[in-house]
């Protein structure tokens, strides 16, 4: 039998955590970890890697959060022991570690082309005219230049930021003096660094607003789905390409306000802020191949 589910994780409460037993909260939380790493272990085991990585990595992220909490209490530089205690991990693995080498994967947060590709869209759905632009500024208008100044705040050279996202495969030259927009999101796929640093960042946020709400932080943040199950495939896709243009509208709006909050702040305020969507579809479990 079909049924339809709407939800959000729920927020957490202090009776509710009384109430339980402390191996019921650790089997609970083993078993929503695993839902959610699932996925993420297919990624790994699909880029090669094997269960040493992510034991290395696991421990390297015990550490890290273990010495967040401490300094949420007070502790600005937690020690050996007390980050041996929090995590289980020893003294000689925690001495070890302390000192990590840096993420290679890019911020997306401060990526030039993303943040140029995302003005220039803008601009474009108002007047599609401007979805070709002259490179450098002339007697044409607006130029690529611009808008890569006003979007990267003229920390980046335009030229850099061309090529990069004709790197990416998000702008191409119309010809020797005029490029275009080719793409309808930033959705670097034609690299593959890039492409990770974005699944892990959209990933990051969305899970740490799930997390936020479960352990009871305020504010409660949005995070909410729709689940139905007994489709068909047509079905599937039509409801994709729906929240598709949906989400083209809204990603408009979003980016207009967001400039304007911006322009206010100077864009000096403290905060940072994600925004996302997805639509997942799959064979019923228990009845795939």
């Amino acid at each position: 039998m079909g049924k339809t589910l709407t939800g959000r994780s729920a927020p957490g409460s202090e009776r509710r955590l009384r109430s339980a037993s402390m191996q019921d909260r650790i089997s609970w939380a083993q078993s929503a970890c695993a839902r959610v790493m699932r996925p993420l272990v297919r990624l790994a085991l699909g880029m090669g890697l094997k269960h040493p990585h992510l034991e290395s990595m696991l421990r390297d992220l015990l550490l890290d959060e273990a010495t967040r909490l401490w300094q949420q209490q007070g502790v600005a530089a937690p020690n050996i022991s007390q980050l041996a205690v929090t995590t289980g991990l020893n003294r000689k693995d925690v001495t070890a570690r302390v000192r990590r080498p840096a993420d290679p994967l890019p911020h997306t947060e401060l990526s030039a082309a993303a943040k140029t590709f995302t003005r220039w869209l803008q601009l474009a759905s108002r007047d599609p005219a401007l979805l070709r632009l002259p490179i450098a500024g002339g007697d044409e208008g607006l130029s690529f230049e611009e808008v890569a100044r006003e979007a990267s705040r003229g920390d980046v050279h335009h030229r850099a930021v061309l090529d990069e996202l004709m790197r990416l495969g998000m702008v191409a030259k119309a010809d020797a003096n005029h490029v275009e927009l080719t793409a309808e999101g930033f959705v670097p796929t034609a690299d593959l660094q890039t492409t990770l640093a974005f699944l892990g960042d959209n990933l990051r946020d969305h899970a740490a607003a799930a997390v936020s709400n479960a352990l009871g932080e305020a504010p409660l943040l949005l995070e909410r789905a729709v689940f139905a199950e007994g489709l068909g495939e047509a079905d599937c896709d039509a409801v994709h390409q729906w929240m598709r243009e949906r989400w083209a509208a809204l990603h408009r709006d979003l980016v207009s306000q967001l400039s304007e909050a911006l322009t206010r702040s100077g864009a000096q305020g403290s905060r940072r802020l994600r925004v996302g969507v997805y639509v997942y579809h799959a064979e019923r479990e228990g009845e795939a191949e």
